[in-house]
């Protein structure tokens, strides 16, 4: 369900999209408008859940986490048993970033955030041992060419 947003709204979430630290103020006089109005649309839009948690992004290679692989999984398993145990499993790895459910010939692909190859041999290897899959392929991104949070408004 999409909500009704109009393009005051939307140069307000551009701001939060990119720095949502900025003060009330700051985001009012480069939106053209005033503090109460701009803190009102985004309660609103906080309410209507436009606007989920607020976090900062950290960068991975500065804290050691210089290895990020895609993880291709195909599984024989698709019993609701096993789903859950494979979502609990994941939700519980710090290490995965994203997880999808894909169409296709892939059932799942996740995004892992590693120190090494080592590291990353580690998580698979406790992946494995906690819930049956089919087939891994592990896949090195070599160079990381557009990572963004900012969603097109």
């Amino acid at each position: 369900m999409s909500v009704r947003l109009d393009d005051m709204d939307r140069k307000i979430l551009a701001e939060l999209q990119e720095d949502a630290s900025q003060s009330l103020d700051e985001i009012a006089r480069k939106v053209g408008s005033s503090k109460t109005p701009v803190w009102n649309r985004i309660r609103k839009m906080k309410d209507a859940g436009v606007i989920g948690r607020q976090t900062a992004i950290l960068d991975p290679e500065a804290l050691g986490l210089e290895a990020c692989f895609f993880v291709l999984i195909r599984t024989s398993e698709h019993e609701v048993e096993w789903q859950k145990k494979f979502l609990k499993t994941l939700r519980e790895r710090p290490e995965v970033l994203e997880a999808h459910r894909l169409a296709g010939d892939i059932d799942y692909i996740l995004k892992v955030r590693v120190k090494n190859a080592r590291a990353y041999d580690t998580f698979y290897q406790a992946l494995i041992s906690e819930v049956k899959i089919h087939n891994v392929t592990a896949l090195l991104s070599m160079e990381e060419i557009k990572s963004t949070t900012l969603l097109p408004l």
